[in-house]
Order: C-alpha cells, then structure tokens, then sequence
C-alpha cells in the first residue's frame, strides 16, 4: 500500500472510547498531556500541566512517564493529577506509566488510579522482557475495574459508576526485535510489522481506552530515518483500526536518527488526515525526561486549525467554561499547592 492507502483506508474506520471523556469521534483530535520531568519534581510537573491546560490539551489522559518506578512515587503522583482534576472540574483521566505490578499494588494502597497502563509486545518471549504474562494482564485489568472509577457526564461530587474502557497501551515497532525475542517456529526472523499487528491482538482482548504506537522512539536501529518512520506510523496506525484499536501516535524520534522535526510535521499532517485518535503533547516538543522528540501542545493546536478538528465534546465543553479563565488567574497558586498536594 502506498502512503495515500494507508491514510484513505484508515480514514474510514472509527474506534470510539469512554472513560470521563469520550475519544475517537469523527472530527475530533485528542491529546495526551505528558508533563514529565527528569527528577520526577511535582512543581514542574504541575507548571507542565498548567501549560498543556491552556493550550486545550489533556483530553485523551494526563500520563507522566514516571523516572522512578515505584509505589511512593506513583501514589504521589496519581494524587497530583486526582487533586488538580477534582478541584478544577477537569473531564480527563489520569495514567503514571509505571509496571503494571506497581499499579497493581498502588490499587491495593488505595491509589486514585484511572488507566491502566503497560507496555506490550508481539510475542510471548517479549512480554516476558517486559515483566508480564496475558493472566497477569488479566488480573490487573479486574482489579482497576472493580474500582469503579470514571463515568461520561458524572457531576462533582457524584459517584462514578465506572468508565468503559480503562486500559492504556504502549506499543512499537522493534521491541520484539530490541528484546531478541522476534524469531518464529523456524528459528528465523518476523518482520517488524507483523509482530506489531500481533501486539494489537493483544491489546483488543481488554477492550482498551487508548493504544499508541511509539513510532520512532526505539531508535534508528529498526527504523532508520524519517521515511521510515512515516511510513511505520501509518502502517501502525492503520494496521490498529483494522484490528478495533482506540489508534493514537506518539509522533517522535530519537537525536540519533536521521530524522527532523519536519518529517514529524509530515506525519502528524498525514495522521491527522487519517483520523487518528490522539497525539502526544509535550512541553516544546522535547521530553527532558525520555531524552526525544514528539509532538507539542502547538502541534495539536496546528492540526486541529488545519484540519478543522475540535477536542473531545466533553472536554471542549469545559475549555469554553470559565474555569480556564480561573486556571490562568491561579497559575502560581496551582503550581504552589500541588506538591504539597501530592506529597500528602
């Protein structure tokens, strides 16, 4: 298929998911708001939020990829998006993008834990480089929905009778290569592709609110320029909708890629066409944390100006309310009070 196939056929297919916001309706775009930090600092998390708030992002989750992966941490940091969620009114959903066996244990621990997420692979031998097994997947998965959490128009104040779909996954051309783990029953290689698509099998079984692909984020080792990494982010992408997946992107590549920040304005331009369900929205573009190039809060507002998309209806809806407004007039009192916040 050529580039144009792969935007027209994915075009024509919609995935639509629920959890406080509802993600994937024709003429919409939906962002994640990724406000991560190097040392993990709840002030500059919170400024990122902040930021990527004002600039109508967020409506597809707030995830942070957390530097230290552990229960403290993850706890601290789920109240820190919980805190500022409830006190603003904020339609949206939180994910700390630790192990799923972490997540596991904040739940017990009594974490506001919205999505679920782990990263997932193709093959049972790269699910094992990542720590986990389709039972354990299962289990996670019962115990985040007997939380309960999440619901589409629940007033503040109410009790949420719990969102649809609460999963998050991560996925990527390459992890089963990266991992040794990409050969088949005759002991040669699987194309990079196919594992991929077999990932998605995986993902469809719980019925997740968001998968993407990392596209470019391994490095120029499995995807080696901007070529490449268009035309696997397309594929990714169609290849996820065929297969009844929420499709989002994390439109990126590695410093030692042959890549640029104009090849991600093609793909994001081309994805954009093909109804993607979200992007990644990125302080700058640059995470100082995972060290790589993605997309900005700019970059969202770009191509919904372009392409005459609008954010998620619920979403929206509070953008034009006066909160907002009360977010700008608060921003040093935001920033202040969250770690204290998150910490408590």
């Amino acid at each position: 298929m050529r580039l144009q196939d792969l935007v027209l056929v994915a075009r024509k297919i919609r995935v639509v998911t629920r959890f406080r916001t509802t993600v994937g309706l024709p003429g919409r775009l939906s962002t994640r708001l990724q406000p991560n930090h190097p040392t993990d600092d709840a002030r500059g998390i919170a400024a990122s939020m902040l930021d990527g708030l004002l600039l109508g992002s967020g409506d597809a989750v707030i995830g942070i990829n957390p530097v230290s992966d552990n229960v403290h941490t993850l706890t601290s940091l789920l109240h820190l998006i919980d805190r500022a969620r409830t006190r603003y009114a904020i339609p949206t959903q939180s994910c700390v993008l630790a192990h799923i066996t972490t997540q596991m244990e904040a739940m017990r621990q009594n974490a506001p834990l919205d999505l679920l997420f782990q990263s997932i692979g193709g093959t049972e031998a790269t699910n094992t480089s990542f720590g986990i097994s389709l039972s354990l997947l299962d289990e996670a998965h019962q115990q985040a929905r007997a939380l309960k959490r999440g619901g589409i128009g629940v007033l503040p104040g109410e009790q949420e009778p719990g969102g649809e779909n609460i999963m998050y996954f991560e996925t990527g051309q390459g992890s089963a290569l990266s991992a040794n783990a990409h050969l088949g029953v005759d002991g040669l290689g699987v194309d990079q592709q196919t594992l991929e698509a077999r990932a998605y099998a995986v993902a469809r079984h719980f019925q997740p609110m968001l998968v993407n692909t990392v596209v470019g984020f391994i490095g120029p080792e499995y995807l080696f320029d901007g070529k490449q990494i268009i035309r696997a982010g397309l594929e990714d992408h169609l290849c996820g909708k065929l297969l009844g997946l929420p499709m989002g992107a994390d439109i990126c590549y590695t410093n030692h890629a042959e890549a640029d920040q104009d090849d991600m304005d093609t793909l994001l331009t081309l994805l954009g066409a093909a109804g993607v369900n979200f992007i990644m929205g990125v302080p700058g573009a640059d995470d100082i944390m995972l060290n790589y190039q993605s997309t900005s809060f700019h970059d969202a507002l770009y191509l919904r100006s372009t392409l005459g998309l609008r954010p998620a209806p619920e979403f929206e809806a509070w953008l034009n309310s006066t909160t907002p407004s009360s977010l700008r007039l608060q921003q040093l009192q935001m920033v202040e009070e969250l770690p204290e916040l998150a910490g408590s």
